[in-house]
């Protein structure tokens, strides 16, 4: 888990990227070259060294700070599996939040435990005046439950939303694995048993990372989408009860029924057409060019699968994964 910004005992070599750490507002150089100091009042408060180790988080903030500047409100970054951990690392990032401001999150995720996801935007809807999710790449599963608690959800051609299908861990597998593929192979393989006995041993050693209560716990998550459908459109202060009634109608037959796929693709505009209150931005828009400058910071740093990032203009945090051997 990643520490507290302190300096560190590693020496040069040591990544940077691979702490959490918080930081004081100041202007890097590298960013704005006009405004840096010319003498010691001007220099940024870290030591030397330890500020160059961390210089590619502070020029990050940095921008966070100027899209806040600019379009006067917060703006958290979140990009990452969402688990019960990612709870406590974006109250990190909103515990002094002012709940008459807007909120804006950037979000990219392929999804995870939507039971953690409702927690998110009950959190995150306390924390602001309205929340604004942007979603300049994937937010699929239980990230899709909870862009259904926005008060605005900002896509463009690249977006994609997708089938609210309960992910799990397995022990032997990498990444996650949907509830729907898991049921899928069970039931697939005792048809196969059932009609020819003598493939037991091959399909038992296929399936031999998933246990019974895995399907039953698969079985059960399924079960649950349509409640989790509901109560997260019933998060958004002033959605009447109509509303979302006729919402979960349209998305539970959009992302939970139909779909076979878990990478099936539901863009801005079905997310509009399905009534969710989608914007969709002009890709030559200033705000979008400026969402998609800052999200390729994260990409050339390797966020996404094996490393995720939550970071705020004073708040930054890092979680690698372990690469599965």
């Amino acid at each position: 888990m990643a520490g507290e910004d302190r300096p560190s005992q590693a020496g040069p070599s040591r990544s940077p990227e691979s702490e959490g750490g918080q930081v004081t507002s100041f202007r890097d150089s590298s960013e704005h070259p006009a405004e840096s100091g010319t003498g010691l009042d001007g220099f940024p408060s870290q030591s030397p060294l330890f500020h160059a180790e961390h210089a590619e988080r502070y020029q990050r903030q940095e921008w966070i700070r100027r899209y806040q500047e600019l379009y006067g409100c917060r703006l958290i970054v979140v990009i990452d599996v969402l688990f019960g951990s990612s709870v406590w690392y974006v109250e990190e990032l909103i515990h002094d939040a002012d709940p008459k401001k807007d909120l804006h999150l950037l979000l990219v995720s392929p999804g995870g435990d939507g039971e953690a996801a409702l927690r998110l935007i009950r959190s995150l809807q306390v924390r602001c005046n309205e929340l604004t999710i942007i979603v300049p790449d994937i937010a699929k599963s239980a990230a899709t439950v909870l862009v259904m608690g926005a008060h605005h959800i900002l896509m463009g051609p690249t977006s994609d939303l997708g089938p609210v299908d309960p992910q799990f861990q397995i022990v032997g597998q990498p990444g996650l694995v949907s509830a729907k593929d898991i049921i899928a192979a069970v039931d697939n393989a005792e048809k196969a048993v059932a009609e020819r006995p003598d493939t037991y041993p091959l399909h038992a050693a296929l399936l031999s990372d998933v246990t019974a209560l895995q399907v039953q716990q698969a079985r059960s998550a399924l079960a649950r989408t349509g409640d989790l459908v509901s109560e997260a459109l019933q998060s958004l202060p002033g959605r009447t009860k109509e509303e979302v009634e006729r919402l979960k109608g349209h998305l539970q037959k959009l992302l939970v029924d139909v779909p076979r796929d878990h990478s099936a693709v539901f863009s801005a505009q079905d997310a509009k057409q399905a009534g969710l209150p989608v914007e969709i931005v002009d890709p030559q828009a200033d705000q979008w060019r400026f969402i998609w400058r800052l999200y390729s910071k994260y990409l050339v740093m390797g966020a996404g699968p094996g490393m995720g990032v939550y970071e705020g203009a004073s708040a930054s945090r890092i979680v690698p994964y372990p690469t599965p051997s």
